[in-house]
């Protein structure tokens, strides 16, 4: 399992797909079978542009997507707004090597506060284009299941818990987390690996998005809450682990 750390670029999903393209193949270099990418990876975090982007469920977009998870035999969890009948919400699309394709739709709406900037300057609330969603898929990983949250989600202790309570053996959490922020949202991963005995896998973005310094350090934990590997705060590159009888092996590649 891994987690892709990415550099978005503004609006441009065909740009994005390309380095989502890139840092598969990285990742099925190293035989990983599910690679989980930020929050809102294909457009960037760019809350005023996501009605004009937005996906459909069967999106042609995802077809590149979907012949590399076929071709590498790796599953993705992408991140792109989605539009569901009249409503719009924040998606986490499940690619798997098998050409289907999944959807988890955000359950919890943030914001950011004007600290989060020097200049006060921050994306408008989410509340302000999409709608909460419910979707809410476990993932196949190898012979274990695993769940999926996107930023917010993890902030409501319930929401780990009931991935727990339904099996899950580790929580993908794709993000956007900003460096005020991070030492606290790291933490609580940390918490929920350790109280629900699941690895938890934390994808951030390495480089500006919605106008906010991201915190990278995108990184995964083990069942015991130790950390077993990290990316630095900027750049892009994935995190990687692997467990091979009951033994924890860890690594970044950049």
């Amino acid at each position: 399992m891994a987690a892709a750390q990415t550099l978005p670029a503004r609006g441009n999903v065909a740009d994005n797909v390309r380095e989502h393209l890139r840092l598969a193949g990285v990742a099925s270099e190293e035989r990983v079978e599910i690679l989980v990418f930020p929050e809102l990876s294909l457009t960037g975090y760019e809350i005023e542009l996501a009605n004009d982007l937005a996906f459909s469920e069967d999106d042609a977009r995802l077809s590149p997507l979907s012949d590399a998870a076929s071709s590498l035999t790796l599953t993705l969890v992408v991140g792109a707004p989605v539009r569901i009948e009249s409503r719009l919400h924040i998606g986490a699309f499940v690619i798997r090597p098998d050409r289907t394709v999944g959807l988890y739709t955000k359950h919890r709406l943030g914001a950011f506060s004007a600290s989060a900037s020097r200049d006060g300057s921050v994306p408008p609330a989410e509340r302000t284009a999409f709608h909460p969603g419910d979707r809410n898929p476990l993932v196949e990983v190898g012979e274990t299941r695993a769940a999926i949250a996107v930023c917010a989600d993890t902030g409501d202790p319930a929401h780990p818990s009931a991935a727990a309570a339904r099996g899950a053996k580790t929580y993908f959490a794709s993000m956007f987390v900003i460096p005020s922020e991070f030492e606290l949202e790291s933490a609580s991963l940390a918490a929920y690996a350790a109280q629900h005995s699941m690895a938890v896998v934390m994808a951030n973005f390495g480089g500006k998005t919605g106008g906010l310094v991201s915190a990278g350090r995108s990184a995964i934990w083990s069942e015991k809450g130790e950390l077993l590997a990290q990316l630095g705060p900027t750049g892009a590159g994935i995190v990687i682990a692997t467990r091979t009888g009951g033994e924890w092996r860890a690594k970044t590649v950049t």
